[in-house]
């Protein structure tokens, strides 16, 4: 109780409030976004809390987290384009009533259930912490390694109809985490003698590129056109009103939610969909037939979970080290800046930052659904501009973002590649969130695994009722996977298509099975390259490289296998396919250009210099603004802001190789 008071007091601060209320608008505009997602709100954000103390930076963070499944309804229910993939429910009920008129009252519907799944999503939070403390302090360090490979597993497990190459993003994840220093051992591993990998890579560095970049590639290449506009209408009070009666429908989405969120890898869609499954089953006689139709039920339920599933999220975040989602990775990341580590002892060495926490999930929640009143007009206009225009401001913060961790200029290369493989994953439907979860826990596994060890034989630690259930829990999904497979093959359906589960998998239409079979021996070839550069580091430095790369190549080899089989099956592309498929690379390398095209300029003028030569460049010829003046003013804003940055949040510029000393 004196922490959460101590919490709590701690937002007398004014300076609190301010860093909170920073974190909302940002959550509030990346959210409204199609694509964009709390991944990519928390990866912004992310670079800015070097500077700061690690109240106020949890603050920031979890502000913009507690907030995005507010703004990403505004483009589901008003355009009928999911705001994140998590948002497509709404799509169902909530365009339906924006198409009667009532979009209004559906937006007021979804503002409501989203703080109050938010707030009862705190509560969980809060009731878990007493209930969880006796338990996190009976794990030692075999159950603490077992959770960790559950959380990197289960995400890839229980990606839907994606399992095996799940597993491989996954392991690819753990493959990239160990490039730098080992921690048992005097040895560098995969830095090929470049010094500035001798601290690995750094994660905010890659989670701007697999997510934020691969986006940019994909959304600058389909030059995404102004959705039609579905006007707000009438109907707020509306809204209010309706939501009280419907409470129940609150709660039991919300506990959904949780339950949703708890569990590593299910997310934020899964968490939807399976609260609206159950307001439907639950509505009684001729009212289920309305659900589809514009009912507000089918609104208030998915929306209440949305917002739970992330504060469900954090619970196996915090107290036992294990992510559920992409930006609980970068959470757990965040943390460990501060030098706080996830798991049992931060109930004991830093309760009161886990209050802070809460609190600020509490306090955001409420402020972003007032906030969301005011500002859904103006915010929803942000979805009906051309990504292309948003792209030309983007692309220099994402990398400036990017350089803040090692503030080496090789790093802009680096996450372009690394961008080039996320479109790669997300064009061939490899989920990208067990990646980013393998990356983040890599020097975890290992460093527990090391210790279990050298304190325990296998007999010993493998035994252990902990390490049993958990091994238990990762083998049934893939019990369930087989008994599906032989099912399938009795009693053949037809494909249907599948909502993805991360709310970074909103994929595009899949590339052709050819290029399939190529990147999946992409895959094998980088893990069977990886396995020979280890045999070089010391036994101890190379215990996990060799386990994971001989895991990564026989998944990889087990889906080029499947691969080739399908594509021998299904035989040769259309030419029809073939000249689409043609077409998307053609435009997507375009897009890639104009990527490389700003490094180049960076690493030649610096960052400041190299903004004010590419935003007018890349809108005269790629974005196209229908007023001439955008080509001047665009620019200035954007160098401006870059400016500000500089001096008041202590961001540091990339410097070219030509130094006009910006």
């Amino acid at each position: 109780m004196d922490a959460a008071l101590s919490a709590l007091g701690s937002f007398l601060d004014p300076t609190m409030f301010i860093y909170l209320g920073i974190g909302v608008i940002a959550g509030l505009i990346v959210g409204v976004i199609p694509g964009l997602g709390g991944t990519a709100a928390v990866a912004i954000l992310l670079p800015f809390i070097f500077v700061l103390d690690p109240h106020p930076a949890m603050a920031l963070i979890i502000g913009a987290v507690a907030v995005v499944h507010h703004s990403d309804a505004i483009a589901s229910i008003l355009m009928g384009i999911p705001g994140s993939s998590s948002a497509a429910v709404l799509l169902l009920d909530g365009h339906e009533m924006a198409k009667q008129g009532k979009g209004a009252k559906a937006l007021s519907l979804a503002f409501m259930s989203s703080m109050a799944g938010g707030l009862i999503g705190a509560i969980g939070l809060t009731v878990s912490i007493p209930l969880a403390r006796p338990l996190v302090l009976l794990f030692g360090s075999p159950e603490i390694f077992m959770l960790t490979v559950l959380g990197i597993s289960l995400t890839a497990l229980l990606s839907k109809g994606n399992l095996l190459k799940g597993l491989i993003a996954g392991a690819f994840g753990v493959l990239l985490g160990q490039v730098g220093a080992a921690p048992a051992s005097p040895d560098y591993r995969f830095n090929f003698g470049q010094l500035w990998l001798s601290n690995g890579i750094d994660l905010v560095a890659v989670a701007l590129a697999i997510f934020g970049l691969a986006e940019v590639i994909h959304l600058v290449a389909a030059k995404t056109a102004v959705a039609n506009v579905t006007t707000l209408g009438t109907g707020w009070l509306d809204g209010v009103k309706e939501f009280f009666p419907n409470f129940i429908h609150v709660l039991r989405g919300a506990l959904i939610g949780m339950w949703a969120g708890v569990l590593p890898g299910v997310g934020a869609t899964a968490g939807t969909w399976m609260a609206y499954g159950q307001a439907q089953a639950t509505a009684k006689g001729e009212s289920k037939k309305k659900f589809g139709k514009g009912d507000p039920r089918g609104v208030i339920a998915p929306e209440s979970a949305a917002n739970s599933v992330e504060a469900g999220d954090l619970i196996p975040t915090l107290l036992f080290g294990i992510p559920g989602g992409a930006p609980s990775a970068l959470l757990l990341g965040a943390l460990l800046i501060f030098g706080i580590e996830p798991g049992p002892r931060i109930i004991t060495d830093h309760l009161d930052t886990i209050y802070v926490i809460i609190w600020s999930f509490a306090i955001a929640s409420i402020v972003g659904s007032l906030l969301c009143f005011v500002i859904a007009k103006p915010l929803s206009k942000l979805s009906f501009v051309r990504f292309p225009l948003l792209a030309a401001g983007l692309i220099p913060i994402l990398f400036m973002a990017g350089f803040q961790g090692s503030l080496q200029l090789q790093i802009l290369p680096l996450m372009l590649v690394i961008g080039v493989v996320g479109w790669l994953m997300k064009v061939f439907d490899f989920p990208r969130a067990p990646f980013l979860i393998g990356f983040v826990l890599s020097i975890p596994l290992e460093r527990y695994y090391y210790l279990t060890d050298n304190l325990y034989s296998f007999s010993e630690w493998a035994l252990r009722p902990g390490v049993l259930i958990m091994a238990a829990i990762l083998v049934l999904p893939l019990v369930l996977a087989g008994i599906r497979m032989i099912r399938a093959r009795r009693r053949p359906q037809p494909v249907v298509d599948e909502i993805p589960e991360d709310d970074d998998e909103a994929t595009s239409e899949l590339g052709p099975r050819k290029w399939s079979i190529f990147v999946s021996g992409g895959f094998f070839v980088i893990f069977v390259f990886a396995f020979i550069l280890a045999q070089q580091f010391a036994l101890a430095a190379r215990l996990l490289p060799n386990v994971i790369t001989i895991i990564g190549a026989l998944l990889s080899l087990a889906s080029f296998i499947i691969e080739w089989r399908k594509f021998r099956k299904e035989g040769p592309a259309s030419e029809e396919s073939t000249h689409k498929w043609r077409h998307l690379l053609r435009i997507t390398g375009m897009s890639t250009l104009w990527l490389l095209t700003f490094v180049v300029l960076t690493f030649v003028f610096g960052l400041i210099i190299a903004t004010a030569i590419y935003i007018p460049l890349f809108l005269w010829i790629v974005a196209k603004p229908k007023r001439w003046w955008t080509l001047m003013t665009y620019p200035l804003v954007i160098i401006a802001a870059l400016l500000l940055a500089q001096q008041f949040a202590g961001l540091t510029m990339p410097v070219g190789y030509i130094n006009f000393g910006i």
